[in-house]
């Protein structure tokens, strides 16, 4: 049984709305050993090992279904066993999820694995070690080879994985705002493997960091970690805290204890968590010992007055106080028969209490404080207290060194509520603790005394979350309603577009839109990332990867997303939810790769945007497998875009009240028109918007329609749909790829990236619309991993439309033999009715491109399929000599030799490198387009 491939799902994809892991799992020999063959050892064994097993309700749909498909007299298939345990696991350790299915992928044995995940890693670690428990669980004759040593024990590997996936996970503080920020349907981004957060995308991002935000003063955290200027700044407030001085060495801490008066508490300077604390000093000996302890955390120590009374944490969010508690230090109490190490050890055995803080509460440990503690009361380990005594083991209470809290928020009297709010507003927090020692909360400190010993920058939230007694706060809540107060926005408008052909020039044309209309715009394309119109990275840049980087960046208000077939095959949308999508088309284009197969198959995929759409999803009425996603859409508008403005269900839709964009016929050529809620709305005449070349170029009809339909579905104003479509055009620094035009040149030249069959035929349509004094030359290509069909039918489209053509290959062969591509196009040509003399093969892209150009005479257009289309375009705008009449991107004047280049890995899929403008290039697979 072995893990053939993996996918890591980050975002929506075929398989579900949410992040998932996808293994192609091959069982082997092991396809003739269901659980009902491997007998009932098999079966209860496992079942003893992760007894949560007995919850899953598999197909049955309530607790208990796994273990009847598990025993039923054929049982179930090993793959689905691994599901489950994969699942399971990661609920062992504190990861709940529920979520899996196993399908087979048509190949005997093998299957797609899935199963749902919050980390990624801790999802692949429980999938790597359901492996190994299924493994051992086999009977020896049946175990393969990488099967675990005969020492490998499954409580050890259980450990281990549990300790790696609570070392990764976020702490019980930074989770608890999570919580808060998904139940108010705030996005958030994990920037780190530890506590950085951005909450909200684009412009309205905040981040947090632990406890610490993006409004938490510098100046105010250096002052809190400074704990002498805290409490002189408190002390001029007239809030109550205890006397201080300073001490660079042991001699001036027993000089300032003699003046402060025994006893006293040593601390250092700049800590937190209790660390190097020290409390209740009442000799010259004491204070040496923990003057070195304070010293090991920062070279100046404080002496203070030691203040009598119970420790209480005081919790202040954006000026209010939220949650009080009242800490206990670690403690240990008496039963009259176990020593204090057993006492310890039981206590341990609290599945609340963990390492640090990755639980509500910490494991005890034996330190020096301990140890001191112990031996001031004449004990030591093996001591064994009376029943009821209670021993402590710490002098703080923190509960990072093992104390416990009780929530007193409800009986804190208003002084003291008041005494913390103008604290935490003194120092200038935002977020703060303070620390204060008195006997009675609910006493006003004017009446019972006390003091502040301490404020705290970025304080843990876990004693009010998850108290030890009393009631749990939502402490979460107020900080993410302080970030984003009522009506702050957290989302900025996001469009997807998938389709086959048409994503790109759409996506550019809704993002002019957008500028026009005031957005800073995030673009992702297969050219690169953009953002306000500059290209940040480039490359495809289609994929969850880059559509992340958009959403991080801080300047953008709104995002277009360019969202193709190979991204979300291979990790899905790279965000939870869109407010508008669009399908363009579907037509044949990478089948037979990644598992599909299909043009329903690839429709399904392509359906994932259009599923998680919440304000419009936007398709096109005229191709039948972008109408039946109809069914799958929750968005709150549908609109249909048709160029037949006869088409019945269209017709129904608009009657309906429904919306839609459709080309109608006018005096002056065709109209692009709007239909909403029953009105009728001519928008533009197609002749007047430049990329449609006075309306010859259909399938940028198309595109602008889509355009329309999406800007107007995010509230862009109907002038500047009009304005935006009036002034974008195809030129290659706009659109690079897409039907750029060059006339600078005797002849007429037409780049274009078309490399499947359905955007080959538009292109043909397009140079059939043109009166051309001369010949009609065409080079032509197919991508190398494309179905022979497919390529064959790019070759059957194009004969008949031209004189000439020339037929080459892609640098890169995908698979291919060398000269296979320009065969296979020249014999389908042939077959269908084109003269052999008319077809010339040269095979590299550069010498087809500039053998056409060199053969071009006055009148004759040239239609070049590209690859290498920043290449192509350079041969066609230098080819003589000439200066360039517009723009490249990036470059004003002849670009010099390429420089060698720094490479920068930032995932599994995306490459970036610097090319020699220090532009960003990305590289993702090949497939990805």
């Amino acid at each position: 049984m072995k893990i053939l491939s993996t996918n890591v799902y980050v975002g929506p994809n075929q398989y579900a709305h949410f992040p998932v892991i996808r293994h192609i799992i091959d069982l082997g020999e092991l396809e003739k050993w269901p659980t009902g063959k491997l007998g009932a050892s098999f079966n209860d064994r496992l079942v003893e090992w992760l007894p949560g097993l007995a919850d899953h309700g598999c197909s049955y749909g309530e607790a208990g279904g796994f273990l009847r498909r598990l025993r039923e007299d054929e049982g179930t298939w090993l793959g689905h066993v691994m599901e489950h345990v994969a699942i399971e696991l990661q609920n062992v350790a504190g990861s709940p999820v529920t979520f899996g299915k196993t399908r087979s992928t048509g190949d005997p044995g093998q299957y797609y694995m899935v199963f749902q995940y919050h980390d990624a890693e801790v999802g692949r670690e429980a999938s790597r070690l359901a492996l190994d428990i299924l493994h051992r669980l086999l009977p020896e004759e049946l175990r393969p080879a990488e099967a675990p040593d005969d020492d490998w024990e499954f409580e050890q590997s259980r450990d281990r994985f549990i300790r790696y996936a609570q070392n990764r996970a976020l702490g019980p503080s930074t989770a608890s705002l999570v919580t808060a920020a998904e139940q108010r349907d705030i996005p958030w981004i994990r920037l780190n493997r530890y506590s950085l957060l951005q909450f909200g995308h684009g412009r309205y991002q905040q981040r947090v960091w632990a406890t610490t935000t993006t409004r938490t003063s510098n100046i105010a955290v250096d002052l809190a970690s400074d704990k002498e200027e805290t409490n002189h700044i408190l002390r001029d407030l007239g809030l109550p805290v205890p006397s201080q001085k300073l001490a660079r060495s042991s001699t001036d801490a027993k000089r300032a204890a003699r003046r402060i008066g025994y006893p006293v508490v040593l601390k250092p300077l700049s800590a937190n968590h209790g660390r190097g604390v020290s409390t209740n000093l009442n000799t010259p000996e004491e204070i040496e010992v923990a003057f070195d302890k304070a010293r090991e955390h920062h070279r100046t120590v404080i002496v203070e007055s030691f203040i009598t009374g119970l420790d209480h944490r005081l919790l202040v969010i954006d000026g209010k106080l939220v949650a009080a508690a009242k800490r206990v230090p670690g403690h240990v109490v008496g039963d009259g028969r176990q020593t204090i190490e057993q006492l310890v050890e039981e206590v341990n055995q609290d599945p609340r209490r963990g390492v640090g803080h990755e639980k509500v509460l910490t494991r005890l440990e034996f330190d020096h404080q301990a140890e001191r503690l112990l031996k001031a009361c004449g004990y030591d380990r093996s001591t064994v207290p009376a029943e009821g005594e209670v021993v402590y083991l710490r002098t703080t209470a923190n509960l990072s060194t093992g104390g416990t809290a009780i929530d007193v928020t409800d009986v804190i009297h208003p002084d003291n509520r008041e005494m913390a709010e103008r604290a935490i507003r003194g120092i200038g927090l935002d977020i703060g603790g303070v620390d204060f020692l008195t006997d009675d909360i609910t006493r006003s400190y004017h009446e019972t005394g006390g003091a502040i010993c301490e404020i705290n920058a970025g304080p843990g939230f876990r004693m009010h979350v998850a108290p030890s007694e009393g009631t749990p706060r939502d402490v979460a809540g107020p900080v993410i309603e302080m970030l984003f107060p009522t009506g702050t926005p957290a989302r900025i408008p996001i469009a997807a577009i998938t389709g086959t052909n048409g994503k790109t020039t759409t996506s550019r044309m809704l993002a002019h839109i957008l500028k026009l209309n005031g957005y800073t715009v995030g673009l992702t394309s297969t050219d690169g990332l953009y953002i306000d119109g500059q290209l940040t990275v480039e490359g495809d840049m289609t994929g969850p990867v880059s559509a992340a980087m958009a959403l991080r960046d801080p300047s953008i208000d709104a995002a277009v997303m360019e969202t193709a077939r190979g991204g979300l095959l291979r990790a899905g949308m790279g965000y939870g939810k869109c407010n508008v999508a669009a399908c363009l088309n579907i037509s044949a284009d990478h089948l037979g790769l990644k598992g599909i197969d299909t043009l329903e198959q690839l429709a399904e995929v392509k359906r994932v945007p259009i599923e998680v759409a919440t304000d419009a999803a936007v398709l096109n009425a005229d191709d039948e497998l972008c109408l039946r996603m109809a069914d799958y859409t929750k968005a709150e508008h549908l609109c249909y875009v048709t160029m037949n403005p006869r088409h019945a269900l269209v017709k129904e839709h608009i009657r309906a009240g429904g919306r839609a964009i459709v080309l109608e016929e006018g005096m002056n050529g065709h109209m692009i028109t709007l239909y909403d809620s029953e009105s009728h709305i001519p928008l533009l005449w197609t002749h007047l918007i430049p990329a449609t070349i006075e309306g010859r170029a259909m399938h940028n009809v198309q595109n602008a329609m889509f355009a329309a339909a999406l800007a107007f579905s995010m509230g862009v104003s109907l002038d500047n749909i009009r304005q935006g479509l009036r002034t974008f055009d195809t030129t290659f620094f706009q659109a690079p790829g897409r039907m750029n035009i060059y006339n600078e040149h005797p002849f007429k030249v037409i780049l274009d990236y078309a490399h499947n069959p359905a955007a080959v035929k538009a292109m043909c349509d397009l140079v059939d619309r043109f009166d051309v004094e001369g010949r009609r030359v065409v080079v032509m290509a197919a991508p190398g991993d494309r179905r022979d069909e497919d390529i064959r039918q790019i070759a059957t489209y194009a004969a008949g439309h031209f004189d000439h053509y020339i037929c080459r290959q892609d640098d890169s062969l995908r698979g291919r033999s060398d000269g296979e591509i320009p065969g296979l196009l020249r014999d389908t040509l042939l077959k269908h009715g084109v003269e052999e003399s008319q077809i010339e093969i040269i095979a590299d892209e550069q010498a087809a491109t500039n053998a056409t150009l060199e053969r071009a005479a006055a009148g004759d257009l040239l239609l070049i399929l590209g690859d290498k289309i920043k290449r192509t375009w350079k041969q066609i705008i230098y080819f003589g000599g000439e200066s360039p009449a517009e723009p490249v991107p990036g470059k004003t004047q002849k670009m010099p030799p390429p420089a060698d280049v720094d490479e920068i890995t930032i995932d599994d899929s995306v490459e970036l490198i610097r090319d020699e403008r220090g532009v960003r290039i990305a590289r993702e697979p090949e497939d990805s387009d």
